[in-house]
This record gives structure tokens, C-alpha cells and sequence, in this order.
């Protein structure tokens, strides 16, 4: 039964986190050349952040617990470097970025295109987002599968 809770909790985290990741990566890639939806995404990354940490915390307890009932301990270790770059990279978005997008919203600047050296940083971003989650998806699905 705990390795079931553990699986599902792993789950639940990779559902939150990748959901809240789609929205925020639309949002944010339709926000490149317009203003309208550079705004929006602003808006939306105030509810999209906080999902996705609370995503990265379910998957990597749940999936440590699943991996070590299982002595899926190399995979575990995989998986946890994978949580721990995805880490980096959340740190970059709400320490950096976050606070930055705050900034502007509250001076009246949330409708301007973001500079370009920040689009930049931000497409690396979405890179390393976009492996890192999707890659723990197709990764865990794989030992889901050879499990049973």
C-alpha cells in the first residue's frame, strides 16, 4: 500500500508541476511579441509559480519513497538530479525573474515586450523546463511499465 501512496503522490506532483509548466510556457512563448499577452502571463505566473513547487516537493518525496521501496536506486539518483536541475532553474524564475516581472507589473509596465537579453535567459529556461519535466514523465512511465 505505501509503495501505491508513494507512486500516486509522484504522480500528483508530476500532473501539478508539468500542468502549471504548459501554462506557463504558452503564456510566456505568446508573450514574446505581444504586449497583451506579455501581461497576462505576469498575471498567470502568480498562480502558476507556487503549483509548480509545490509539484517539484510531491514528485521528488514521492518518487524517493517509490524508488527506494523498489532498489530503483541508479534510476532514483537520475531522477533526483533531474528534480535538482529543475530546482536551479525555479530558483532563476521566482528569484530572479519573478520579482522582476512584480516590478514592472506595479510601475505600469506589465503590457511591454521584456527585453531581449531576458527572452534569452528565458527560452534557456523553458529548454531545461521542457526536458526536465516531460524527460521524469517518460522516465517514470518506462518503470511503471517494465514493473508490471
Amino acid at each position: 500500500m505505501f509503495i501505491f501512496t508513494s507512486l500516486l503522490v509522484s504522480i500528483a506532483g508530476l500532473v501539478i508541476g508539468l500542468g502549471s509548466v504548459i501554462v506557463i510556457d504558452i503564456h510566456g512563448f505568446c508573450g514574446r511579441r505581444s504586449p497583451y499577452w506579455t501581461e497576462t502571463t505576469i498575471r498567470v505566473h502568480k498562480i502558476t509559480k507556487p503549483l509548480i513547487w509545490i509539484g517539484v516537493v510531491l514528485f521528488g518525496v514521492g518518487g524517493s519513497f517509490y524508488y527506494a521501496l523498489n532498489n530503483l536506486y541508479g534510476i532514483m539518483a537520475l531522477h533526483l538530479l533531474i528534480i535538482f536541475i529543475l530546482i536551479l532553474n525555479g530558483f532563476f524564475l521566482s528569484f530572479v525573474v519573478s520579482p522582476f516581472l512584480l516590478s514592472r507589473e506595479k510601475a505600469g509596465k506589465a503590457h511591454e515586450l521584456l527585453p531581449s537579453r531576458l527572452q534569452f535567459f528565458l527560452s534557456f529556461s523553458f529548454v531545461i523546463s521542457f526536458i526536465g519535466w516531460w524527460g521524469s514523465l517518460l522516465l517514470l512511465t518506462l518503470i511503471i511499465s517494465f514493473a508490471s
